[in-house]
C-alpha cells in the first residue's frame, strides 16, 4: 500500500531541488501533492512531472512570507480538498559571509525567507491541523544548526532559530496529534550549489571535490536522499517522532574523518 494514501501534502519551496524531488516521491506514494512556488513556472513543472508519472497534483504560486498570500493559499486547499494532513516546510535560501561582511538587508532577507517561510505557512495550517485532530509537520533545518562552518553566520543563525522553534511547537501542539519534526540535511548537491561552484570559484571541480571531504560518506548528498527522510517523517511509520532532529548528513555532525 502506497505511504501516504489520500494525504493531502503542501510542500513550499517545491519548484526545484529538494522540494521538487519530495513532491515528486510523495505523489507517487499516493499523496495529493500542493506544489507551493514563488516562481509559478517552477511549480508548474513539478506538477508536470507528477501527473506524467501518473500522480496528483496543483501549484499554487505564493510568497511563504506574505500572510496575505498564505492565509489565500491555505483557504484555497481547505475549500478544494477540506484538509492537510502534511505541511513541509521546505522554502529557504543561503547566505554567505562572516558577520562583519553581511549587508543588514542581506541577514534580513535570509531572516525572513527561512525563518517568517517557516513561521507563516504554519500560522495557518495549525488552524486546520488542530481543528481535524492530527497532522505532520517537517521543518527544513540544517546540520550547520549543529556545527560550526565558515562564512555562514546568517544561514547558520536562521536553521538553528528553525530548530528550536520545531521543539516549541511540538510541545505547544502535541495535544492536538500534530507532529513537529526537523530535517537536518548535510550539503546537498541542488541546482542551487551547482550554480553556486559554478560561480563561486575558478575551479568549481576542486571545489566540489573539496566540499566532498566534509561527510564521511565522501560525497554530497542528492535530493533523493532529503525526499525520502521526509517521506518517512510524513507518514504513519514516524508516528513516534515528536519535536526530533533528523540528520541527513553524511557523517557531518557525528564523524570525522582522520
Amino acid at each position: 500500500m502506497a505511504r501516504l494514501a489520500n494525504k493531502i501534502v503542501l510542500i513550499t519551496g517545491a519548484g526545484s531541488g529538494i522540494g521538487q524531488s519530495t513532491a515528486v516521491l510523495f505523489a507517487r506514494e499516493g499523496a495529493t501533492v500542493i506544489v507551493n512556488d514563488l516562481e509559478a513556472a517552477k511549480g508548474d513543472e513539478t506538477v508536470r512531472l507528477i501527473e506524467e508519472a501518473g500522480g496528483k497534483a496543483i501549484c499554487l504560486a505564493a510568497d511563504v512570507t506574505d500572510p496575505e498570500q498564505v492565509a489565500g493559499m491555505v483557504e484555497t486547499i481547505k475549500s478544494k480538498y477540506g484538509r492537510i494532513d502534511v505541511l513541509f516546510n521546505n522554502a529557504g535560501i543561503s547566505g554567505v559571509g562572516m558577520l562583519h561582511e553581511i549587508d543588514p538587508e542581506a541577514w534580513d532577507r535570509v531572516m525572513k525567507v527561512n525563518i517568517r517561510g517557516v513561521f507563516v505557512p504554519s500560522k495557518y495550517v495549525l488552524p486546520l491541523m488542530m481543528e481535524q485532530r492530527g497532522g505532520s509537520i517537517i521543518n527544513m533545518s540544517s546540520c550547520i544548526a549543529e556545527i560550526g562552518l565558515a562564512r555562514r553566520a546568517s544561514y547558520s543563525a536562521t536553521k538553528g532559530a528553525v530548530l528550536a522553534l520545531t521543539k516549541s511547537m511540538q510541545v505547544d501542539y502535541a495535544p492536538y496529534n500534530i507532529r513537529v519534526n526537523a530535517l537536518l540535511p548535510g550539503t546537498i548537491l541542488t541546482p542551487f550549489v551547482e550554480k553556486y561552484l559554478s560561480e563561486s570559484y575558478d575551479d568549481p571541480e576542486e571545489a566540489y571535490a573539496s566540499l566532498k571531504t566534509r561527510q564521511l560518506s565522501g560525497d554530497l548528498g542528492r535530493p533523493a536522499d532529503v525526499a525520502q527522510a521526509a517521506l518517512f517523517l510524513a507518514s504513519d511509520e514516524s508516528k513516534f517522532m515528536m519535536g526530533s532532529p533528523l540528520y541527513i548528513d553524511g557523517g557531518v555532525v557525528f564523524g570525522k574523518n582522520a
